[in-house]
């Protein structure tokens, strides 16, 4: 008898019965209206986030949150570059409950994207359906922070931070903002009427330009000493900077990185569009100030940068700018500036060790991107908003520009030609490292911000 109560003993430690695991089955207590509800919410927020300037993975990761905390599991999500479709299927169910959203066009809003994010975790905290959707209409209805006259003088004020970098003098710092401006104003004027962005940039680059190869050499005429130390490369560098800093080089890069492949490819797309508008404008910025006698003659060297405290100074000038014009509130401004000095210091540090300047701008970013992640989960801010800010005063403006101006300037001189292509191979690493440092940063800051949040919450749970 006891040999015949062992062996089944024996045998249940081993394998699992049926009568060990009966079948259960969950009732389907959600209706196809309350999906629809749930997800129409889910969706919309999503879009609402990738259009102010969100990454595709923390779009979808969103949209999955917000459906699972009202019962909806799983939920599938499909983001492209321009559409997000979010699909649920019931237990039981004869089909799918199916939404998609077109998406059109991207402004960047990060004081909105801060919103939405504070929507989300008060949803998982408890909020109920109709409460949501009612402020998340309150959130899209609400306008940009900024009017645009503050939005072009902070464009413009992205300029003096370059220039300042550089160690321009106070007439150098009066043309970089007078001529990022004008740019800003072309860009904003052809905006209201509805031109593509490509050529919007084709006209800014052209205007930024013909600004600072006509001005200098006039104001040299007055014999002021001043005139005589202007840079016009510190100009238009300054500017290019500008014109490159809507581009989501981090955003494309992380979205290839997370496997989504279409958004990667569409922003990459776009990013390249965007630059050769650039390239184009200020060539023929630089075309047409040689044919009226004032052309600008190409440097043999790289800029020398300003002294270490007035870079600091230039790079926080630029955080600030940026996140302006992106409409970014005071925290997420106070944030930048610290980060971008954060990384600037980290760029300092890799070049005085003996890093290239590609590795250094890499180990830059990272730097911005890693201690960002973390400081955007302490104080609630979007990570992106921050972490762009903070890598802008390392994108390579003035090394794009000397090597455009040495294609010009060529006049069939190959080693002048082929220094311009090595010149300007030498901006597109740059940008890479920046990219993949940003990401980096933010892939290694995600693991150690869960630790920190788990951390946070177990001294919480001790103290009550």
């Amino acid at each position: 008898m006891a040999r015949r109560r062992l062996l089944p003993s024996l045998h249940s430690l081993v394998r699992v019965t049926d009568a060990a695991s009966p079948a259960t089955e969950i009732l389907p207590v959600i209706d196809d209206a309350f999906t629809v509800r749930v997800l129409d919410l889910a969706i919309r927020i999503g879009e609402t986030m990738l259009v102010a300037g969100a990454p595709a993975s923390e779009v979808a990761s969103t949209i999955v949150r917000v459906a699972g905390t009202y019962g909806l599991d799983p939920v599938h999500v499909d983001v492209t570059y321009n559409s997000i479709t979010v699909a649920h299927h019931r237990s039981g169910a004869d089909k799918p409950v199916t939404l998609m959203r077109v998406v059109r066009g991207s402004a960047p809003d990060h004081a909105r994207l801060q919103r939405l994010q504070a929507l989300v975790t008060d949803i998982r905290a408890g909020v109920a359906l109709d409460e949501a959707a009612a402020r998340f209409r309150t959130i899209r209805r609400t306008p940009f922070g900024y009017h645009q006259p503050v939005v072009i003088t902070s464009q413009a004020l992205l300029a003096v931070g370059v220039a300042v970098m550089f160690g321009g003098n106070w007439l150098v710092i009066a043309l970089s903002f007078v001529a990022a401006g004008a740019a800003a104003l072309t860009q904003s004027f052809l905006a209201r009427a509805r031109v593509p962005f490509f050529f919007s940039q084709i006209a800014g680059a052209f205007v930024l330009t013909l600004v600072a190869a006509t001005v200098p050499p006039l104001l040299q005429l007055t014999g002021w000493d001043a005139a005589e130390a202007i840079r016009p490369t510190v100009i238009v560098a300054s500017g290019i900077v500008l014109m490159l800093a809507g581009l989501t080089v981090v955003g494309a890069a992380q979205d290839a990185i997370d496997g989504f492949a279409l958004t990667a490819m569409g922003r990459i797309l776009e990013l390249t569009t965007q630059t050769v508008g650039v390239v184009l404008g200020i060539l023929a910025g630089l075309e047409t100030a040689r044919v009226i006698g004032l052309g600008m003659s190409a440097p043999s060297e790289s800029l020398p940068l300003g002294p270490l405290p007035v870079q600091f100074l230039g790079a926080a000038l630029i955080a600030l700018a940026v996140t302006v014009f992106n409409g970014a509130g005071a925290r997420i401004i106070a944030v930048s500036a610290g980060l971008s000095v954060v990384a600037w210091a980290g760029y300092v540090a890799a070049s005085a060790v003996g890093f290239d300047t590609a590795a250094a701008s890499g180990l830059g970013a990272f730097a911005g991107s890693i201690v960002g992640i973390v400081v955007a989960y302490r104080l609630h801010v979007p990570s992106v908003a921050i972490t762009t800010a903070a890598i802008l005063p390392l994108v390579p403006g003035a090394a794009v520009f000397r090597g455009l101006l040495g294609i010009v300037e060529a006049e069939g001189s190959a080693a002048t030609l082929l220094t311009g292509f090595s010149t300007l191979a030498s901006a597109a690493t740059i940008g890479i490292a920046l990219a993949v440092g940003a990401s980096l940063g933010i892939y290694l800051g995600q693991p150690l911000r869960a630790s920190l949040g788990s951390v946070i919450r177990s001294r919480a749970r001790l103290r009550v």
